[in-house]
């Protein structure tokens, strides 16, 4: 399959949270395909390698737990020293842990929030200085339609996911005197290994 070419994108500095799989590898082969210097921040340092190994080792990949907030501010400082000031940042990193509602814990409703929402404020505000001084950027937030269903067992999963919707329009609003865009992209439900493996196993599933 071939893509259009986007000049624009050639040598910009990018960050992809959660990119070493799933949604987020496809992003991360998108951005590196139009020749962007694409930084990785994810958890799973073998899936991380082994994309790296397929993009000719040109990415820049910090391991990262991002419920750890100054771990992901340093992650981000790394690769904006790495790569130039960030000026696409795709908080993409996400978890979409089943529960039924009278097993959620109060541990498991803040570790949501902790993954789902609050990386996200984070990791903008961190870029926000670099992208202002390159003169401008774009933050895409990663939502979710699942918020909109109000499915019984993903109650603190699609409640990040409807915060991020109200976090992107804050940020726009702070953000938009820096040239600095900030949108949201609410996905269905897309069929990576994960999703398959975890909840829509079929026969064929391992």
């Amino acid at each position: 399959m071939s893509f259009a070419t986007y000049p624009s994108l050639r040598d910009r500095s990018v960050l992809v949270t959660g990119g070493a799989s799933g949604i987020g590898a496809d992003i991360v082969r998108a951005f590196h395909g139009q020749g962007a210097k694409v930084g990785v921040i994810d958890i799973q340092q073998d899936a991380a390698e082994a994309l790296n190994d397929e993009c000719g080792g040109a990415l820049c990949f910090r391991n990262c737990d991002i419920t750890d907030i100054s771990a992901l501010q340093a992650a981000i400082a790394e690769i904006a020293t790495a790569n130039g000031p960030i000026t696409v940042l795709v908080n993409n990193a996400a978890n979409d842990k089943r529960e039924q509602i009278d097993d959620v814990s109060v541990e498991d409703w803040d570790l949501s929030q902790a993954i789902n929402l609050r990386p996200q404020f984070f990791a903008a505000q961190a870029v926000r200085s670099g992208m202002a001084s390159a003169g401008g950027g774009a933050i895409i937030n990663f939502s979710s339609i699942a918020w909109r269903g109000g499915p019984a067992n993903l109650t603190s999963y699609a409640t990040a996911k409807a915060g991020v919707l109200g976090l992107t329009r804050s940020l726009a609003t702070a953000y938009g005197g820096d040239n600095i865009r900030v949108n949201a992209i609410e996905p269905g439900a897309v069929m990576t290994p994960r999703q398959r493996a975890l909840w829509y196993k079929t026969e064929d599933s391992p």
